[in-house]
């Protein structure tokens, strides 16, 4: 018992001892006022505004918030002269089925979205769109910086194509205009897309370079065909994760190359609308530098029934030099036309059976049908059979030539 009483009473004098030592330090600090409580942060919408030259825009439906970046008409990108867009003729789409409009009237639309699958969740919370002037290129991006603000986004956007005629995009007829105009219905706005011609550059920049480069993606377009080389890019894939990033922290520093990015987009987009459609406008005197561009637009006129200036694409593609697995096909395709054209494709078809590749055995059978039918040379016919059968043993090969071998026979016993 005596042994807790002086546990007590060190104990006491423990918190004694420390009030007296609390009371000095308050008298010390009597004289200086407490500090001031710690500044909020400003509400999100403002952090968007100190790192990009814009202004938040109000209307009917909310806020949103807007930039506009000018290229000046002195720049180039890459190879591309940008105050020379400009001066494109107004009806150089016309060759695409797009109707005559002078450049200032084209808008050049690009999104950056919440993701790359499409559908009813997907949101476009960045939209540029190009448009070509006298001072340069100017690109408008509207953004919005809360779900809350699309309404208001989407109404400005209407309001700004309103003094645009045709919608150049890039792969935007499968994804971009889908995708904008399910967000305006789900905001039971009318979409302004119906009033204007849509080029999707992405089908006629495959014509003219699939046979050239393995990819035909914007940005490596942009690469191999101006020569531009992005630095610190943000690969499109990534783009979402940031901007959900930006919604969770409200930090929108991370946010600035997804705008570079979008910008950057169409700039190229117009620089490559300044390319692509001079090809389809006069294929014979299109500046076309390289024989897979020639033997590309050969083949879109071949498929427009162009056969004769197809034809004449090809041939200019075979003198320009093409690597060994695009000459040997279009060989193919020049023979086929010349026998469409009612002429001889001996020659062709000659080249294609004098070294290995993937259309010699056709091509043999090809001049065993022209011996046998043409000049009635069967036993020439028979040898250009055997040729064939030499490489590959097919059951109509084993055919001819048994037709062939009586025929020779027949003819031998006169």
């Amino acid at each position: 018992m005596m042994a807790k009483n002086r546990r007590m009473s060190d104990l006491q004098e423990q918190l004694a001892t420390l009030r007296a030592r609390i009371a000095r330090i308050d008298h010390k600090y009597a004289a200086f006022p407490p500090p001031a409580p710690p500044t909020l942060p400003r509400p999100a919408f403002q952090y968007v505004e100190e790192w990009l030259t814009g202004a938040e825009i109000e209307t009917e439906y909310g806020r949103h918030f807007e930039t506009e970046k000018l290229y000046e008409h002195h720049r180039h990108h890459g190879s591309a002269d940008i105050g020379s867009l400009a001066d494109l003729p107004h009806d150089l789409l016309e060759a695409l089925s797009i109707a005559d409009a002078p450049p200032t009237e084209w808008a050049f639309l690009d999104t950056e979205t919440t993701g790359l699958a499409g559908g009813t969740g997907t949101c476009a919370f960045l939209v540029g769109v190009g448009q070509i002037t006298r001072e340069g290129f100017k690109v408008r991006q509207f953004f919005m910086r809360d779900y809350g603000e699309e309404a208001s986004l989407l109404d400005s956007l209407t309001k700004h194509l309103a003094a645009f005629r045709t919608l150049i995009t890039y792969n935007g007829r499968a994804f971009d205009q889908p995708l904008l105009e399910t967000r305006y219905r789900m905001n039971r706005a009318r979409p302004p897309f119906a009033r204007m011609e849509h080029l999707d550059l992405l089908f006629g920049a495959r014509r003219l370079w699939k046979l050239r480069f393995e990819s035909c993606r914007l940005v490596d377009l942009e690469n191999q065909v101006l020569g531009v080389e992005r630095h610190g890019d943000l690969p499109g894939a990534l783009i979402p994760y940031v901007y959900f990033e930006y919604l969770r922290t409200r930090h929108a520093a991370r946010l600035l190359p997804v705008f570079q990015h979008n910008a950057t987009d169409i700039l190229t987009l117009a620089c490559l609308t300044g390319i692509v459609p001079y090809a389809f406008k006069d294929p014979s005197q299109a500046p076309l530098r390289h024989a897979a561009e020639m033997a590309g637009i050969a083949r879109w006129l071949r498929e427009a029934g162009e056969l004769e200036q197809a034809l004449g694409l090809f041939r200019r593609a075979v003198d320009a030099g093409l690597p060994d697995d695009l000459l040997f096909r279009t060989l193919w395709d020049i023979g086929m036309l010349e026998r469409r054209l009612g002429q001889a494709p001996l020659a062709t078809w000659t080249d294609l059976a004098a070294s290995k590749n993937p259309y010699r055995v056709k091509a043999l059978e090809e001049l065993a049908k022209h011996f046998e039918h043409r000049e009635k040379d069967y036993s020439k016919a028979l040898e250009m059979t055997n040729e064939a059968l030499d490489c590959e043993d097919t059951p109509s090969l084993r055919k001819r030539e048994e037709r062939l071998k009586r025929a020779v026979n027949k003819r031998e016993r006169r």
